[in-house]
C-alpha cells in the first residue's frame, strides 16, 4: 500500500466524514420518513405537487446514492459539486438559526472537496491509474 503523507490524508478524511453525515441522514429519512416530513418546506411542496413524505423519500435516496458515490470516490467532484450545492439550498432555505449555520459549513466543506477533486484513495484515481496510466489529475 503506497505510503500516505499527512497532507494527503486531509481530503480523504474530509470525504469520507461528509460521506458519512449524508449517509446517515439519507438512511435516516429512508428509515423513519415520518420524523423528517416537518422539515420539508411549504414552497418545495407546492413547486413539486408531491407530498412531504415522498419528498422526504426522494431526498433520502438522493442523499444515500450520492453520499455511497462521494465515499467510494466514484465520480468525486461532481458528487461533491451536486450534495454540496443541495446542502446549502436546504440551510438557505432554514432561515438564520444554528441548524441553518451548521448545515451552510458542511455545505462549504463539501464544496471544498469538489474544489481539490480527486484523492489517493478514490475510484476515480484508480480508474486513472489502471486505464490512462497516470496519476496526474487536477
Amino acid at each position: 500500500m503506497p505510503k500516505i503523507s499527512l497532507k494527503e490524508l486531509a481530503p480523504i478524511i474530509l470525504r469520507t466524514a461528509l460521506s458519512l453525515v449524508f449517509l446517515w441522514f439519507g438512511t435516516q429519512q429512508l428509515i423513519n420518513s415520518s420524523a423528517w416530513v416537518n422539515f420539508v418546506p411549504d414552497f418545495a411542496i407546492s413547486m413539486s405537487g408531491l407530498s412531504a413524505l415522498t419528498l422526504v423519500h426522494f431526498n433520502g435516496a438522493f442523499e444515500v446514492l450520492f453520499g455511497l458515490c462521494l465515499i467510494t470516490g466514484f465520480f468525486t467532484r461532481a458528487s461533491a459539486l451536486v450534495l454540496g450545492v443541495h446542502l446549502l439550498g436546504i440551510s438557505l432555505s432554514l432561515g438564520f438559526s444554528a441548524i441553518a449555520i451548521r448545515d451552510f459549513g458542511l455545505s462549504m466543506a463539501t464544496i471544498a472537496i469538489f474544489f481539490y477533486g480527486i484523492d489517493k484513495c478514490t475510484l476515480d484515481m484508480l480508474y486513472l491509474r489502471h486505464y490512462k496510466g497516470t496519476s496526474n489529475f487536477s
